[in-house]
């Protein structure tokens, strides 16, 4: 069993996110004893951004939110959450 290094003591949030960003986590934490935990209080945090579609795009986005009976928004967010969590897996597998 190969001895995991130390996490260190961070003084922000923004020093440990820049610590990860660069840092491989397997070396400091043993993921095969990893647990799945449900927090269901935990809210997603959300930004607000402006994004530009042709128009037909837009208006395609619709017509299929229509057809599912859910805001184009929402299927928006489904349509790239499942694209994302795509390109992560193949990621992966290389």
């Amino acid at each position: 069993m190969n001895k995991k290094k130390k996490i260190p003591k961070f003084i922000s949030e923004e020093k440990e996110r820049q610590f990860w960003a660069k840092e491989d986590s397997t070396e400091y934490i043993d993921w095969e004893k990893a647990k799945n935990v449900v927090l269901p209080k935990l809210k997603p945090s959300l930004k607000t951004i402006s994004l530009r579609l042709p128009e037909l795009m837009l208006a395609e986005l619709k017509l299929l939110a229509n057809k599912r009976d859910i805001p184009y928004q929402s299927l928006l967010k489904m349509f790239l959450a499942e694209r994302i969590d795509q390109e992560l897996k193949e990621q992966r597998r290389m």
